[in-house]
């Protein structure tokens, strides 16, 4: 397993933040479908998708040869009510057939719209009208959720949504039609790789979302990419518990698998308990999950019996990775962590550790980029390529990019520039070798009497505390500097400080003007789906008096 390592290749020494593509991997001209079809000829009695059920047991399961046969069949229905381009919504959690509707839509050359399972009435009603979708799969009930009775209710009032179906409801999501599948072998449409064939909604850190339209070769290729240097190879073994109706599940586990014919383990919902038991028995071989996951389980890794794991590569993203944490994993598992960084609108992957990098650039780096993509770091108002190590906007452009933002012109013509770069909202540098590192979102930079203060700066420095877990540095309004700096943490358990403490640590690292002037302790954070902190519901909360300032 050499593919994820650094090859030669990615061994440069640039001039400027500007990393020409290297071009070390074919880019396939293909379609989802036509890679599934693939799988099947190739690989038919190989294990592609088992579920792993809410109490952690595994339930049931599909070789390739079974998939494709039952992803062709619900294709072959859906075009009989559909035609090309149509958008087909999901809402529901980790289900099975939550894959098998994401492979036959591909087929069937509709845009599957995904929904996070967590929303409610407003926020459904918010995706189904801007999608303008026409059917939805949903599921009875998530974490006390009444997800049916709420689509009920609003596909009620929005006329286009011509048909509700419940998603565990296998004879109804297979016998919508008396028509037999012999009789419909030739209905469906060509599809071509550059078609549209998902929106995902992006998190909303910053407001209301917007609707990425991804295409075929861009989400599959990507996710190629991504497991390639994952090191995930055939016959290997992923667990999947992160949410479908984003690109992490569906794209770098449901696709990466497909691409490397692994078996995708589809967990409906993350359980450390049950997480430690699927990875004992099943002999998982790769993973991704997101920082809080990782601290829950290795605190129940350490108490419960658990014998050697069979894990070969691990990664996580979407916020801040702690470098104690990656070393706390290395601990205990034997493998490094590969922080990987994306976003919804790259199809996510941009970058991603080697697993045989320095222990400064896996625990204090982003990794390289992917191959066939540039990334340069670029000036937030001039759009020059910024020079090695300084702050600016991290930019890439590729075939993993999207096609639009859907129906939003003026928002498609603000993030990609005209000479096809993709503008990230992130901050970051980039040194001589092409690793990146985060230094906060453009619209998050705090702006401190005319100075640019980087929220990512400060909360690495205050992750340094031991006694420290989680921190958010927001920017908070003021009558006399405009911006001044507020922290938001959470500590580790048993643990509490003082703001007079927390002075007292950072001013050795950071200068006065960024030491946060308010203080925060916070019991649950608000996220969005994919868990990113939010960090403009923090502003809110605390305007609103409903957080505890610390004194």
């Amino acid at each position: 397993m050499d593919s994820n390592k650094r090859s030669k290749e990615f061994h440069r020494e640039l001039k400027e933040a500007y990393f020409p593509a290297i071009k070390t991997e074919e880019i396939l001209n293909t379609t989802i479908g036509e890679e599934l079809k693939k799988a099947s000829n190739d690989s038919g009695n190989m294990m592609a998708l088992v579920q792993v059920q809410d109490d952690g047991s595994i339930g049931r399961s599909w070789t390739y040869e079974e998939l494709y046969k039952d992803c062709l069949e619900l294709a072959k229905r859906m075009s009989l009510r559909h035609k090309k381009g149509t958008r087909v919504a999901v809402w529901a959690p980790n289900y099975p057939e939550w894959v098998i509707i994401e492979y036959a839509a591909s087929l069937a050359g509709l845009i599957l719209v995904t929904v996070n399972p967590s929303f409610q009435e407003d926020e459904l009603k918010y995706v189904l009208e801007k999608s303008q979708s026409e059917e939805l799969y949903v599921a009875k009930s998530f974490r006390g959720n009444p997800m049916w009775d709420i689509a009920k209710k609003v596909t009620d009032k929005i006329p286009f949504v011509k048909r509700m179906i419940d998603i565990q409801d296998w004879d109804e999501l297979f016998g919508l039609n008396d028509s037999g599948s012999e009789s419909l072998a030739n209905s469906l449409p060509e599809v071509s790789p550059r078609d549209p064939v998902q929106i995902q909604f992006t998190s909303g850190t910053t407001g209301f979302p917007k609707g990425a339209k991804l295409h075929h070769m861009g989400l599959f290729n990507n996710a190629k990419s991504f497991q390639t240097r994952m090191g995930l190879e055939k016959g290997d073994r992923w667990l999947n518990c992160m949410p479908m109706f984003h690109t992490s599940g569906a794209g770098m586990a449901t696709l990466g698998c497909l691409a490397m014919r692994a078996t995708h383990y589809i967990m409906e919902r993350f359980d450390a308990k049950n997480w430690c038991e699927v990875v004992e028995k099943e002999k998982i071989n790769f993973l991704t999950a997101v920082p809080t996951m990782f601290v829950e389980i290795l605190e129940e890794w350490k108490k419960g019996n658990y014998q050697e794991s069979k894990l070969k590569g691990m990664t996580s993203g979407g916020t801040s990775v702690p470098p104690t944490l990656v070393k706390e994993l290395h601990q205990t598992f034997g493998v490094w962590l590969q922080i990987v960084y994306g976003q919804t609108e790259s199809s996510p992957v941009i970058t991603l550790a080697w697993a045989d990098d320095s222990l400064e650039n896996l625990t204090n780096s982003l990794g390289q980029p992917l191959p066939n993509l540039d990334v340069s770091i670029r000036d937030p108002q001039t759009n020059r390529v910024m020079g090695l190590n300084e702050v600016g906007e991290i930019c890439n452009r590729g075939d993993n990019t999207m096609l639009e933002y859907h129906q939003n012109p003026d928002a498609t013509s603000e993030t990609i520039d005209d000479e096809q770069w993709l503008h990230t909202g992130d901050l970051g540098t980039m040194d001589a070798e092409g690793y990146v590192r985060i230094a906060g979102r453009v619209k998050e930079m705090i702006i401190r009497g005319g100075e640019n203060i980087y929220p990512k700066e400060i909360e690495n420095s205050l992750l340094e505390h031991n006694d420290i877990s989680e921190v958010a540095i927001v920017g908070l309004p003021d009558e006399k500097f405009g911006e001044i700096v507020g922290c938001f943490l959470k500590f580790e358990k048993g643990q509490k400080l003082t703001s007079t403490d927390l002075k007292s640590f950072i001013r050795e690292k950071i200068s006065p003007q960024k030491t946060p002037a308010v203080w925060v302790e916070i019991d649950e954070w608000p996220l969005t789906g994919s868990g990113k902190i939010k960090k403009y519901a923090l502003r809110e909360q605390l305007s609103a008096g409903l957080l505890h300032v610390l004194t």
